[in-house]
């Protein structure tokens, strides 16, 4: 691990540090925000941040304003870049696939598999690496946005037990059947549906092994809900399930970090009261 940024912030410090990974095959970055407690030494909580196409570390830890509510709270902020980099590394000329859209899974189709495990780097490495250089706890909460909600939402459904609070803010919530879902599944995973569904929030709900309760922000007027994010499917999903869902329509506000900055501390208060009791 070596740090390439810090920054003091609200009595703590918002870093940014890169380190070889193994799973991806590459160099990785990630912020990472220690609050005065963890300065202090304390062992602290520790919540993922998983953003969205296009984004690199940089978007949530300069846009989101989340430092403070960290620091209230005592938790730590990890938030990692949003697939792997590198001239070694294949992508395509559009945004929504390739580098900047890893969409949080392992692909298992060439020439994406040697490199785009991020759901390998986000569940395993990533939290070996952080607990192993920072003095955090045993307690780990996931949120994101986009792309991100998405990552969160089924990383937490899929791996139960690992994350004791999740929350999205506009989610792509069924990516199998949404044009971004399907364009990267198709490339990622190949054609087969039931490879995509393992990664499809509405497809997870059903099987759920956990009621790990859902929290999900959506704008009203943002201008992807209808046709890549559709939050009345996971809304029926969960309640064909009986899957605690906490759905929140924001008139006014669109898919933008003015939306996230408007209700990040509700989302970080959500978080803490799971990590700390």
């Amino acid at each position: 691990m070596e740090r390439i940024e810090q920054h003091a912030s609200f009595g703590g410090r918002q870093e940014v540090w890169k380190h070889a990974s193994a799973v991806l095959g590459t160099e990785a970055r990630v912020g990472v925000y220690l609050p005065p407690a963890a300065l202090a030494g304390v062992a602290c909580p520790v919540l993922y941040w998983l953003s969205g196409l296009t984004c690199t570390e940089q978007n949530f830890i300069t846009k989101a304003g989340a430092q403070q509510h960290a620091a209230q709270h005592g938790l730590i902020l990890v938030a990692p870049d949003t697939s792997p980099r590198g001239e070694e590394v294949a992508n395509d000329a559009a945004y929504d696939l390739g580098q900047g859209a890893g969409f949080y899974l392992n692909a298992t189709q060439a020439p994406w598999a040697p490199h785009y495990r991020m759901e390998d780097y986000v569940v395993e490495e990533l939290p070996a690496v952080v607990e192993r250089w920072f003095t955090t706890s045993a307690r780990r909460g996931i949120f994101g946005h986009s792309m991100g909600g998405h990552g969160a939402l089924t990383l937490a459904l899929r791996h139960p037990g690992r994350y004791a609070s999740v929350s999205a803010f506009s989610p792509i919530v069924a990516p199998s059947q949404v044009p971004w879902g399907q364009k990267a599944f198709a490339a990622y995973l190949g054609d087969d549906r039931t490879a995509w569904a393992a990664h499809d929030a509405v497809a997870l709900v059903a099987g759920a092994q956990e009621r790990l309760p859902l929290l999900v922000d959506q704008g009203e007027a943002d201008a992807f809900r209808a046709a890549q994010l559709k939050p009345e499917l996971l809304r029926a999903a969960c309640d064909a399930a009986g899957h605690p869902l906490a759905l929140n329509l924001r008139p006014g506000y669109d898919h933008s970090y003015y939306f996230i900055a408007s209700f990040i501390g509700e989302h970080v208060a959500h978080h803490a009261r799971a990590l700390r009791g």
